[in-house]
């Protein structure tokens, strides 16, 4: 069997399956090999002079990739509708750092939003600082006010969305539209929602960033990032990433591409699962809010209800109260939450969090301390279970 057509009518679920697969690369294997490589041999200078006219999807050189990785790259290109092509890196922040370095140059500001991963905040205050980019950091629910603080040393503007820690949905499209009447590129990390539940280049994003270490790879057993381009920014994208000698493995490259294959049945179950557990949390005297996007109240709900197709399984909660010992005798006590950092596997997990030292634009303010759960495949009422007994040790705790 191989995949038919070029997959432009298919529906996502369809394309997850057939995506990526050419003959060439598959050899009437289902799943692509992995392709381990160093040097290519060439059949004569000639052929070496030829090939480096154009090296991607050929054969040139190991770091420029191999059919491993460009099935992967291909297939995260066929969920982007109107995106040029992809690339793959050893992580999600080397491919957001490889990313931001493509658009970026010294003197120029970045517009960052507030709600930021960590490692992306501290790649602003640091290698970009140093390298003379000024960042400034904005509301992640300015929306279209975004216009407002677009100067002229303005190259770039992030967004994450939602964010990781405190999930606010940003205005995607009128961000995009902002920057576009002024020459702006845009980026966004899409982690959460991933191009089956949020199409980023279709909604005007230049570059669409993925941890595919997360959803993709779905199994926490492998380090990878991608960065999907619109056709204006590809040509920078590409140069800056070889330049920078940035390479996913073959074999991690080769998890991704098994991982995406199922990527959605189990986000539909991640999904599931998670509301079910964060409407139950909303019924619990010891949580004052809930921060899920699919749920009314969360900051920017509407935006989430009217550009998003599905939720993902990760979403925090804030306790009513109590301090930092409160919250850690909830979570370490829970028995099927692990305590670690990431998501999208298939395990759950949980981490305090303190939004507060991690905001500049925005002060963050709550009833008490800020869990994050990432809902994994366990049956949720085995984890609901679990977290009733964390919030029935928090109440001593917090008297």
């Amino acid at each position: 069997m191989s995949a038919s057509g070029d997959g432009k009518d298919h529906k996502p679920a369809t394309r997850l399956v057939t995506a990526g697969r050419r003959a060439e690369w598959t050899q009437g294997i289902v799943n692509p090999p992995v392709w381990r490589a160093s040097t290519i041999l060439y059949d004569s200078v000639a052929d070496m002079k030829a090939r480096h006219k154009d090296t991607h999807h050929r054969l040139y050189y190991g770091r420029r990739g191999t059919p491993t990785q460009w099935s992967l790259a291909d297939a995260l290109t066929e969920l982007e509708p109107g995106a040029e092509a992809t690339l793959l890196y050893p992580s999600g922040v080397a491919a957001v750092s490889t990313a931001l370095l493509s658009v970026l140059r010294p003197g120029d500001e970045l517009l960052m939003v507030d709600s930021a991963y960590e490692p992306t905040r501290a790649l602003c205050d640091g290698l970009l600082k140093r390298f003379g980019v000024t960042t400034r950091f904005y509301d992640p629910l300015i929306g279209a006010g975004i216009a407002g603080m677009i100067g002229e040393k303005t190259r770039a503007v992030f967004m994450e969305s939602p964010g990781s820690l405190t999930f606010e949905v940003q205005d995607v499209p009128a961000i995009c539209a902002a920057a576009k009447e002024r020459g702006v590129v845009t980026l966004l990390d899409n982690t959460w929602a991933t191009p089956l539940y949020f199409r980023a280049i279709e909604k005007g994003v230049d570059l669409s960033i993925l941890a595919c270490t997360k959803y993709v790879v779905g199994h926490s057993d492998a380090m990878l990032g991608s960065v999907t381009a619109a056709p204006s920014a590809w040509a920078k994208l590409r140069q800056t990433s070889y330049q920078l000698g940035q390479h996913a493995a073959p074999d991690d490259a080769w998890l991704g591409a098994r991982g995406l294959r199922t990527m959605g049945v189990r986000l539909a179950q991640h999904q599931d699962s998670a509301l079910k557990i964060a409407r139950w949390l909303q019924q619990q005297p010891q949580v004052a809010r809930v921060l899920h996007p699919a749920l009314p109240g969360c900051p920017g709900h509407q935006l989430w209800q009217r550009d998003f197709a599905g939720a993902s399984g990760l979403f925090s909660f804030v306790l009513n109260g109590g301090r930092d010992a409160a919250r850690t005798a909830l979570i370490d006590g829970l028995e099927l939450f692990g305590i670690g950092f990431s998501w999208g596997g298939f395990e759950s997990l949980v981490i305090p969090a303190d939004p507060a030292n991690l905001r500049s634009a925005v002060p963050w303010q709550a009833e008490g301390p800020l869990v994050r759960l990432q809902i994994g495949l366990e049956d949720p009422d085995d984890l609901i279970a679990d977290l009733a007994a964390g919030l029935t040790r928090y109440e001593p705790a917090v008297s």
